[in-house]
């Protein structure tokens, strides 16, 4: 496994959150701690180390019948959006207002190698860029309670962004708006970052929701 700067149970941990969060392991499967040491290569005790933290991040129940498969739910979907709803525009407004120079040229970059990978269709590469500018905007807001509240919750609906960012309709929109957001961060026009914000996370919320339920 990669990222050796980090402890093997970091590794595990977030290998297991991404093969969950992305349908590998589905919701209602089973799991026995055997499989997953078979499954990474490693040791139990890694293993028993990741499984108590995703059972405290809910992504998975301990049972007599094994460890089963939580994921996330249409109800889970809708409480993250909400909670977007009323917490990211925020922090964007936040970011309109602090952002450097040298931050918005990071973020434009990211723009431009999004729609680079929009026109190229790979879905990998947009799926990282758009994490990635979101990551960003959190972070350029000054406050680590958004940033530690807002990045996990994005993370968490890996599953369904990738259908979207798959979409070639939805990729070039929402390419197109986050160049409308960063141009009101360019602008420093708070009212407006958050305007733009808010309406692209109801979008993606409406392509979300719509197409998988």
């Amino acid at each position: 496994m990669e990222h050796k700067t980090i402890s093997l149970a970091d590794q595990v941990f977030e290998r297991l959150e991404s093969d969950i969060l992305t349908g590998v392991y589905p919701r209602g499967e089973i799991l026995t701690e055997m499989k997953l040491v078979s499954d990474l290569g490693v040791s139990r005790t890694p293993v028993r180390e990741a499984v108590k933290r995703l059972e405290q991040e809910h992504l998975i129940e301990v049972s007599p019948k094994g460890i089963v498969v939580q994921g996330i739910v249409l109800q889970d979907l809708l409480d993250i959006f909400e909670i977007r709803f009323r917490i990211e525009g925020m922090a964007a407004a936040e970011a309109a207002k602090r952002i450097t120079d040298e931050e918005l040229a990071e973020l434009k970059e990211m723009v431009d190698l999004q729609c680079y990978y929009v026109e190229k269709h790979d879905a990998e590469h947009i799926k990282y860029m758009d994490s990635r500018f979101h990551q960003l905007i959190y972070h350029f807001s000054g406050s680590r309670i958004y940033e530690d509240t807002l990045y996990p919750l994005h993370k968490k609906v890996q599953k369904y962004r990738r259908a979207s960012v798959e979409s070639r309709s939805r990729a070039l929109q929402s390419a197109a708006e986050h160049m409308a957001i960063y141009e009101a961060l360019a602008a420093h026009d708070s009212q407006k970052t958050e305007e733009m914000m808010i309406r692209h996370i109801e979008n993606a919320k409406k392509h979300i929701v719509e197409g998988n339920y």
